[in-house]
């Protein structure tokens, strides 16, 4: 006999969660509480097998787990595409109105689904918004001391973001300019062991995934820029095509079809941080000394349209050479990314001595990164 399930949308609000359940087109119940416990008897373990639709949001991968351990479907809409249900429709947007849109849809088997991270992914892109948060912070830290201190005359030599502590510590500061920026620079170290401990944790986690040290074999691609790329991919086999792992990332132009076709900036759409990071990479890939197919491209593509626009393209390229190397499981060969398009590419078996020389190249970035994180915490110990 086939299992029936009851139609239940789930609307996740900050502060409440609306409950709305149909059936044969009509609205049976309804209710709005504070946490989800509170809907015990409506989707508790022992309640009838229900289909419920969330929409993807901060809260969906945990309300996913909870709600399928107790015997439920749960459906996670992709927000992308959640106006084909009808929510927001006449600019009409309310928690019990999306409650219900996800519910008929439900009932309609017209959900949109979002992809469910896999719980190692999950932890580590929670790793990565920690060290971002505090990257971030001490850069602001970095420019407002470095901004405070210039407005007295000095200007501090440029450095890595890790020796500005000893570089502002060698400075030539009198004792009021030093006691001003003293908050700041106590606030800066200790950021920095704490990042130090975040790398290490991500290199214990990136340790336990050998596609990342794959996709480090890639010009400009270290341990965090890899890390972001496949905590958001999740799975390189659920895209068929580059483009779509491109789409998906938000790099490929915004379209506008109702006159002429015209093509205008990136959509932007995805994950904002995996995209920075690949453009932060592409910026690495025109630095580089070396004449690397990747360069080459990109080089050419700046004399037609302009070092920024270039960079981006590159960075739309680098996503699908990427996930190309995960789907067939190879490391970066330059040669063959000289010969062939990203998109689309059937990799051919490597050579054994190309991927062992390309993962030997890549475990040296990682250690390198490593490095840094290791002598700041020994610094910290012996202090």
């Amino acid at each position: 006999m086939k299992r029936r399930f009851r139609s239940v949308g789930l609307d996740l609000a900050v502060q409440k969660i609306a409950y709305c359940e149909v059936e044969g087109g009509e609205v049976v119940q309804r209710r709005t509480v504070s946490r989800l416990t509170a809907l015990e008897d409506l989707l508790g373990p022992d309640s009838p097998p229900a289909r419920v639709a969330i929409e993807a949001c901060r809260e969906a991968w945990h309300v996913h787990d909870r709600l399928s351990e107790r015997g439920h479907d749960v459906l996670v809409v992709d927000t992308t595409r959640v106006r084909q249900l009808g929510i927001g429709q006449h600019k009409r947007k309310n928690d019990r109105i999306d409650a219900e849109a996800l519910a008929r849809a439900v009932e309609r088997g017209q959900i949109p689904l979002a992809h469910v991270l896999s719980p190692q992914r999950r932890q580590m892109r929670h790793e990565l918004s920690i060290r971002r948060a505090l990257v971030e912070t001490r850069a602001q830290y970095v420019t407002t001391i470095r901004g405070v201190l210039r407005a007295q005359g000095i200007r501090l030599p440029k450095c890595q973001v890790e020796q500005f502590p000893d570089k502002l510590a060698d400075a030539k500061l009198d004792e009021s300019q030093r006691e001003l920026v003293a908050p700041l620079a106590r606030l800066l170290e200790g950021l920095n062991v704490e990042i130090a401990h975040a790398d290490r944790r991500l290199d214990e986690l990136c340790s336990g995934e050998p596609v990342i040290e794959r996709l480090c074999t890639a010009p400009g691609i270290g341990a965090i820029v890899a890390a972001s790329f496949v905590a958001v991919i999740d799975e390189a086999n659920r895209f068929h095509r580059a483009h779509q792992v491109e789409s998906y990332l938000g790099l490929v132009p915004s379209e506008s079809t109702s006159v002429k076709r015209r093509l205008g900036a990136i959509t932007k759409q995805g994950n904002a941080y995996a995209r920075a990071m690949l453009v932060q990479a592409s910026w690495q890939i025109f630095r580089l000394r070396s004449d690397d197919p990747l360069k080459t491209w990109a080089q050419a593509v700046a004399k037609r349209r302009g070092k920024r626009i270039a960079v981006v393209a590159l960075a739309r390229r680098l996503a699908g050479v990427l996930w190309a190397m995960w789907r067939d499981g190879t490391v970066y060969d330059a040669a063959l990314v000289g010969e062939m398009s990203a998109r689309g590419l059937k990799r051919q078996a490597q050579d054994t001595q190309v991927v062992a020389d390309a993962l030997k190249r890549a475990a040296k970035k990682r250690q390198s990164h490593l490095r840094t994180a290791n002598k700041i915490l020994n610094q910290e110990a012996t202090n």
